[in-house]
């Protein structure tokens, strides 16, 4: 219903629009360059005030519903239920609320029928109040714009400034998300080494990881809290799918930009960017199912002992999912290189391949630098394919044809399980923090090493 008020504000909008275009028309009595600003902008300015003023409405009325609904329910449930615990009485308000909504069947407890025709009753008043403020708001404010129209009026300014303010206002939360996001992973870590009693060491260099096996009374073992087979399965599963994905990517962008046809390329392109649209889902039964059957009976087949989950199997199929990524990207940047310096080759009697060695390459190196960065991000990060192929216990080995595990796989794990949230956080925020260092220093390293090439062909 929501969702149907502000679609409702937005065409109001789009009404003081066409009505302040339409007023600044008359207004310039078919001699537009009397007015300050076109018509479009009068027009810009109605809708931006009116659809401002009137989302920021329903937004606010909204939240502040919410909140008041449920501090009146609450405090319904606390008078029939003085000495109940909180948790009990969230989940009396959580039952009421999914009575009301026909998400859980009809209850005999009298209370929740209770709470839930109430809450049907606010509920109804929150959204038709938010609806009716919203189009209040929207109309008062659209029609101060059509009253604002006039010759002198400075409609592109105030549309321009508004616009401005709200890139502004974009940039700032993508920066407080982001400033959120790394004070939320220091503060968990904090509280996840106090736990264990800062033992750093035992969490950098340990080799047993079972966090939750030796939680007593919010204390957990240091001696079980070993992040090093995690991360040793990350980077062995990585190296695997770069070994895959970066030759073959590499290569693909090459014969495509310097060698194939205009007919093959307009072909092949998208058929191997076709890749990067299947889900991971899929690559991870196709490595459960395929690629790890394939690898455990070729491996039998000469004597090999290979699990039936396996680091090899994963990052063979990650490097595949990989590959589309590096191609695209290192096509880009190849097809970029001036092509004076081809020319410049192949005056000096370089073959093709010796020009692509030996300056197409060293000069698209800090794009395709920026491509393999990407995909070992692409691979770090990936679960589900770690998940269905590599297994889930923490290894502590560089066989990849032994089963493995990596950290997002544990935070997946920790997150979902059956443990308390406050208790499960600490370890699974720790370890995301951990990654995000890393992956920190590889972008600064990466950053360093493009800089450093690319002032050789600025």
């Amino acid at each position: 219903m929501i969702g149907t008020a502000f679609l409702i504000v937005i065409g109001l909008a789009f009404m003081f629009m066409a009505l302040a275009r339409r007023q600044a028309f008359g207004v310039a009595d078919g001699n537009l360059a009397q007015l300050h600003s076109r018509p479009g902008y009068h027009g810009l300015y109605a809708f931006l005030i009116a659809a401002l003023a009137g989302s920021a409405t329903l937004m606010v009325v909204t939240i502040g519903g919410n909140i008041a609904i449920n501090a009146a329910l609450m405090s319904q449930i606390a008078d029939a239920l003085p000495d109940a615990l909180r948790i009990e009485r969230q989940l009396v308000l959580s039952d009421a609320i999914a009575l009301a909504e026909g998400r859980l069947s009809s209850q005999d407890d009298a209370l929740r029928q209770a709470v839930a025709v109430r809450f049907t009753q606010l509920e109804g008043m929150r959204v038709w109040g938010a609806l009716g403020l919203g189009l209040i708001v929207a109309s008062l404010t659209g029609g101060q714009a059509l009253r604002s129209v006039s010759l002198g009026f400075r409609a592109r300014n105030r549309s321009e400034q508004i616009l401005r303010g709200i890139l502004a206002a974009c940039a700032v939360i993508a920066v407080l998300t982001t400033i959120g996001i790394v004070l939320s992973l220091i503060f968990e870590t904090l509280s996840f080494f106090d736990k264990i009693g800062w033992r750093v060491d035992k969490y950098l260099f340990g080799t047993r990881w079972s966090p939750l096996s030796g939680v007593s009374a919010g204390q957990m073992d240091p001696d079980r809290v070993g992040a090093v087979p995690l991360f040793a399965g990350t980077f062995l599963i990585t190296i695997i799918a770069m070994l895959v994905a970066v030759p073959i990517g590499l290569f693909a962008a090459i014969y495509l930009s310097d060698f194939a046809s205009k007919r093959v390329r307009a072909i092949a392109k998208p058929m191997l960017e076709i890749l990067a649209g299947v889900p991971t889902v899929v690559y991870g039964f196709f490595a459960a199912i395929t690629v790890a059957p394939f690898i455990r009976r070729t491996g039998e087949s000469i004597g090999l002992d290979v699990a039936s989950e396996s680091a090899l199997a994963a990052g063979v199929v990650m490097g595949i999912m990989i590959i589309p990524f590096i191609s695209s990207l290192s096509d880009d940047v190849i097809n970029a290189v001036p092509q004076s310096l081809r020319d410049g080759s192949y005056g000096l009697g370089a073959t093709k391949a010796e020009t692509i060695r030996q300056v197409v390459l060293p000069a698209a190196l800090p794009g395709i630098v920026s491509a393999v960065l990407l995909g070992i991000s692409r691979a770090v990060g990936e679960t589900m394919i770690v998940v269905m192929a590599a297994g889930q216990g923490a290894n502590l080995t560089l066989n990849p044809l032994e089963a493995v595990t990596t950290v997002t796989v544990q935070i997946v794990m920790l997150i979902t399980g059956d443990t308390e949230a406050s208790t499960a956080a600490g370890p699974a925020f720790t370890l995301g923090f951990t990654l995000f260092c890393i992956t920190l220093a590889l972008n600064i390293y990466a950053l360093r090493t493009v800089r450093k090439y690319r002032e050789m062909y600025d």
